[in-house]
């Protein structure tokens, strides 16, 4: 789940326990962790609500000062992205405070050598062939690169796919080190930009037989 800069800021202090957000269907799960900048995030409930069902508890929970300025800022959000009709969902969550994030470390390690960009390539090959929809890591990482900090609706939209699943895809890139998240947007990572050198170098074409020697007249 993303959050602007001062909800990052609320969160840390313990100030924000509750979000309201627009999802076709669940983007997270009661005892799921999430990494909120320098803080880890549990969420301790998950509910499907009418935007008449927001207090004024909530609201304020939520960094609101009443129910319809958190309708408002739901509003707001819903046009710069994902999809103003989709169900409505109440978050609660608690801080569990700074927590080192090891895909930090990950990311920030460029030096890399060639059986490990092999593996890494590899693995890559495989969760393309895996994909439903077909070969997406190369582009996915090109549209990154050549645009960081644009908007995930507009990356996905580029490419012709539904946000949701787009950005459940990049955070699968993020788990190998090779995205790092922006306020908005996203961008590719020291370790990325080494295994995307690695996909742009044309492969070596395989051969489906050994060559014959010529036979002796």
């Amino acid at each position: 789940m993303q959050f602007r800069q001062r909800d990052k800021d609320a969160i840390a202090r313990g100030a924000l326990t509750v979000t309201f957000r627009r999802w076709r269907r669940p983007q997270a799960k009661a005892g799921g962790r999430y990494r909120v900048g320098t803080h880890v995030i549990e969420v301790t409930s998950v509910e499907q609500v009418e935007a008449g069902d927001i207090s004024v508890a909530d609201a304020r929970a939520a960094g609101h000062d009443s129910p319809q300025a958190a309708l408002d800022a739901i509003r707001a959000n819903q046009r710069s992205s994902g999809d103003p009709d989709a169900p409505l969902y109440r978050i609660g969550f608690r801080s569990l405070g700074p927590k080192a994030d090891p895909r930090a470390e990950l990311a920030a390690d460029d030096h890399l050598k060639p059986a490990e960009v092999a593996e890494l390539t590899a693995r890559l090959g495989k969760m393309d062939a895996r994909s439903q929809h077909g070969a997406w890591i190369h582009d996915t990482l090109e549209a990154i690169d050549a645009a960081p900090g644009r908007r995930a609706a507009e990356l996905a939209a580029a490419q012709q796919r539904e946000t949701a699943k787009f950005k459940t895809d990049v955070r699968k890139l993020k788990k190998l080190g090779l995205t790092i998240s922006l306020e908005v947007g996203y961008r590719l990572s020291p370790r990325g930009r080494v295994v995307l050198d690695a996909l742009r170098r044309p492969q070596p074409a395989t051969t489906g037989a050994r060559q014959q020697s010529p036979s002796p007249r």
